[in-house]
């Protein structure tokens, strides 16, 4: 089952995400001096980057847990073992365009009776923690760089959208009553989007919000701390509320970016950042790879791994 999933467009997409990728961090390893960058690697070493790797798999599981808690909250009893499989396997293509790999995850929800309308609920109520998470690490070092304000503007002002879009209950109530059996496919659809929404703004109350971003933010935290621990290794030497103000801002440029994985400007600003900070282009570009490497794409590794062993079954 998980290998017909990688196939056709899909699995065109992820070569072109791999391909594009590795062109831009060669070209990034020369204009940082190709030599220096492989030294700051080397410095990381074997350790270091185990280290961050268990940071990285920390992150995951903590958002999971949440994850967990919305399903549940919509009453569905995903056993852990197969919602994890299926929770990293929505990795496996986190860096293609149009969210192909939520998709696919909420695919293989159907086969435990969770609707798409319910797994897509819970995607924004994640996306909705990530983004207030992400937005208050970046507020802890905003007076290191004023200069990052408007990204902070920009993210308050899409949580403000979200937030007043979830709270129209009584309005999508409606619409969800009137469109969600249409026979008229734009109509159904709307109806059906507002069926969604509503169910996002019930794991997004305020107790289950004020739990998803504590997770939210030990999560996102967890890598901000490996941030910290390679950047040490390569000879920077910031403190931790430095180093998560960087990572924090890098992700959040990423995610306002609306590129796949943030690829591209959240390096850009990672590695700006780390240079403006004083350190050289080398050990900036090295340590801005390691992580990238032990986080976004220790997350594709770990998403094609469980879709490539994913059982047959339906229930599996």
């Amino acid at each position: 089952m998980g290998l017909s999933r990688l196939t056709g467009w899909r699995l065109r997409l992820l070569a072109l995400s791999v391909g594009l990728s590795i062109a831009g961090y060669l070209a990034l390893s020369f204009w940082g001096g190709y030599d220096d960058v492989v030294s700051g690697i080397r410095a990381v070493g074997f350790w270091g980057i185990l280290g961050a790797l268990g940071l990285a798999l920390l992150n995951y599981l903590l958002r999971f847990a949440r994850w967990q808690m919305y399903l549940g909250h919509m009453g569905h009893s995903v056993p852990p073992a197969p919602s994890l499989r299926i929770y990293l396997a929505g990795f496996a293509l986190t860096t293609t365009p149009g969210k192909a790999g939520e998709a696919l995850r909420s695919l293989l929800l159907t086969h435990w009776g969770v609707p798409y309308a319910h797994s897509l609920a819970a995607l924004v109520a994640e996306r909705l923690s990530d983004l207030a998470a992400i937005t208050l690490l970046a507020l802890l070092g905003i007076f290191l760089f004023p200069q990052a304000a408007p990204y902070l503007i920009a993210a308050a002002v899409l949580l403000a959208l979200l937030a007043l879009g979830l709270g129209q209950r009584a309005r999508l109530t409606a619409l969800e009553d009137r469109y969600a059996g249409s026979s008229n496919h734009p109509r159904r659809l709307l109806g059906q989007t507002a069926g969604m929404l509503l169910a996002a703004g019930r794991c997004s109350d305020r107790r289950r919000f004020t739990v998803g971003l504590l997770l939210a933010l030990a999560g996102w935290g967890a890598e901000a701390l490996a941030l910290w621990w390679i950047l040490g290794l390569v000879g920077i030497e910031v403190d931790l509320l430095h180093a998560t103000f960087i990572f924090a801002l890098a992700m959040l440029a990423g995610a306002l970016s609306f590129m796949p994985g943030g690829l591209g400007s959240s390096e850009a600003v990672m590695i700006g950042l780390l240079v403006l900070g004083g350190g050289t282009p080398g050990d900036a570009v090295a340590a801005t790879l390691v992580l990238r490497l032990c986080t976004l794409w220790f997350a594709v590794l770990l998403g094609l791994a469980a879709l490539l062993t994913y059982p047959r079954g339906e229930n599996a």
